[in-house]
């Protein structure tokens, strides 16, 4: 695996989500672990509709980060192309 330095800097300087995304965490991760493998691999985005969620949620916060999630999951349907979709960068936060 490659390391990427910003990726990694970006992280840490990323603030921890707060308790509403702490809990959309949880809640998507119980999803992928005990739902999705009984569904089978059918997400036709890279990363994965759930993957995506939580790096939304976590890069994001909370609301911005389910409003992303909801609106990439409106577009996995069988008419859409779907291939790599990756999270947005966050906006720089304003001083």
């Amino acid at each position: 695996m490659k390391d990427n330095g910003r990726a990694r800097e970006a992280a840490q300087t990323r603030p921890a989500p707060g308790l509403p995304a702490r809990l959309l965490i949880v809640l998507i991760a119980g999803y992928r672990r005990f739902v999705s493998p009984l569904l089978g691999q059918r997400c036709r985005f890279y990363p994965s509709c759930s993957q995506y969620a939580l790096t939304a949620i976590a890069g994001h916060g909370a609301p911005r980060g389910l409003w992303l999630a909801i609106t990439r999951i409106a577009c996995c349907h069988p008419f859409h192309p779907g291939g790599y979709d990756p999270v947005p960068p966050a906006k720089p936060a304003r001083s």
